[in-house]
């Protein structure tokens, strides 16, 4: 009995070493192969995550964007973006882009002055344009690889570096020091609005997504990864293709 068990255990250990080097094999071979070791637990979540967007998320957006005018919806993402500024100015400066760093300290003082807080969006008429910048991206721009793939209950895609990199932007943000009774409210109340006004922005794009999609889960790894690479390398102007994530 204990010799039929060595060498059950013995046939066991040689597929499972048979199966590592086939995998290493294969992505030694695809070096475009995806960096998504966790893929089955990130299907898992990404599953979840869907059936909460179609739930809630998605139901929420509509109302937002089929009750809400217009105007005021603008207003609303012009206050989310201008709360981002410091944060875009602090990135700019840590990769030593000076030129782009004061305009971002320049857009945020215009708009929060001039624009009321942000609700108007006068820095832009005034040249300076909004480039938003977060740590990760500041973290490739200095060579820091993506790393793997992530899908993340209630967050969706992300990174292991981008995921670590909106830590340090929390930090950054002095939306932190806005605190009462010891919570960050504001902080919460720009995380569900900024949601909402994301989705609402990609009701169309998300559909279109997953309607032409094989492999959605696939598909839109390769959106998140392919928005990021032009985001690092700061190619804004084509990205207009591409989903808010």
């Amino acid at each position: 009995m204990q010799q039929t068990k060595r060498r059950l255990a013995a046939r066991c250990a040689k597929i499972l070493a048979l199966a590592m080097m086939l995998a290493v094999t294969a992505c030694a071979s695809d070096p475009d192969a995806p960096d998504d070791p966790l893929e089955g637990m990130n299907r898992v979540f990404f599953d979840l995550n869907s059936r909460l967007d179609r739930h809630a998320a998605l139901p929420a957006a509509t109302f937002y964007s089929e009750t809400v005018p217009g105007h005021i919806r603008g207003s609303i993402h012009n206050v989310m973006s201008n709360l981002g500024g410091p944060v875009t100015c602090a990135n700019k400066l840590l990769e030593a882009d000076f030129t782009n760093a004061g305009i971002a300290a320049g857009r945020f003082v215009v708009n929060t002055t001039v624009g009321l807080l942000g609700i108007f969006d006068v820095a832009t008429g005034w040249g300076m344009p909004e480039r938003p910048r977060d740590f990760g991206e500041t973290l490739g721009t200095y060579g820091v690889p993506a790393g793997p793939y992530l899908v993340l209950p209630l967050r969706g895609p992300t990174s292991l570096r981008d995921f670590s990199g909106g830590y340090v932007d929390g930090f950054l943000s002095p939306l932190r020091l806005l605190q009462y009774n010891g919570s960050n409210y504001v902080g919460l109340v720009r995380s569900s609005l900024g949601s909402v006004d994301s989705r609402a922005r990609n009701i169309v794009t998300y559909r279109d997504i997953e309607r032409a999609s094989v492999d959605y889960y696939a598909t839109m790894r390769a959106y998140y990864t392919q928005k990021r690479e032009r985001q690092v390398e700061d190619r804004s102007v084509q990205m207009a293709e591409l989903p808010d994530f």
